[in-house]
């Protein structure tokens, strides 16, 4: 029932001979792009713009956490007296 069926005739098919025409036909055009200055000029400012972002995060999350360090030492020394 699941026996592979084989073919009548024991030689196996040609095997496919690459030509220079099958080699052409591989490639493909590249699209032109053109990238304008202010186009580079946006990304730039994007990237400038992002990365100061995350540095006021990053200090605001340090400043943050230096504050809660302080108070908690000073709400412990309160508790003790």
């Amino acid at each position: 029932m699941f026996l592979p069926k084989y073919p009548d005739s024991p030689t196996p098919p040609p095997a496919h001979v690459h030509t220079v025409a099958d080699q052409v036909s591989a490639r493909r055009p590249v699209p032109q792009i053109s990238v304008s200055t202010g186009a580079v000029a946006a990304v730039l400012v994007g990237g400038v713009v992002l990365t100061a972002l995350l540095a006021a995060v990053a200090v605001t999350a340090v400043s943050v956490a230096v504050a809660a360090v302080v108070l908690r030492s000073l709400l412990r020394d309160q508790h003790r007296r």
